[in-house]
């Protein structure tokens, strides 16, 4: 059954980075009224936007992924805890 809850917490650890993806996505177009700087083709984009934009895209990509596993890992716990008890 922890396998069942392992590949639960990678499907929504996928989905919430998809999901944080397209929030911080629409954050931007709207704080800055441009595209978010990652297209391979966006040399009109400064240095300046592609970090900024990096760093906030890693660190809501970073939090969600912490966030999810921790979640995963208690549902995991609670899940040991009151097997038992059945």
């Amino acid at each position: 059954m922890q396998i069942l809850f392992k590949i639960l917490g990678a499907g929504l650890s996928v989905g919430a980075g998809f999901i944080g993806t397209k929030l911080v996505d629409v954050i931007w177009h709207k704080a800055t009224g441009e595209a978010p700087p990652k297209s391979k083709d966006g040399l009109e984009n400064t240095l300046r936007a592609a970090l900024i934009f990096a760093i906030i895209s890693g660190a809501v990509s970073t939090t969600i992924q912490v966030l999810t596993n921790r979640t995963t890992q208690q549902a995991i716990e609670r899940f040991a805890r009151t097997r038992g008890l059945t």
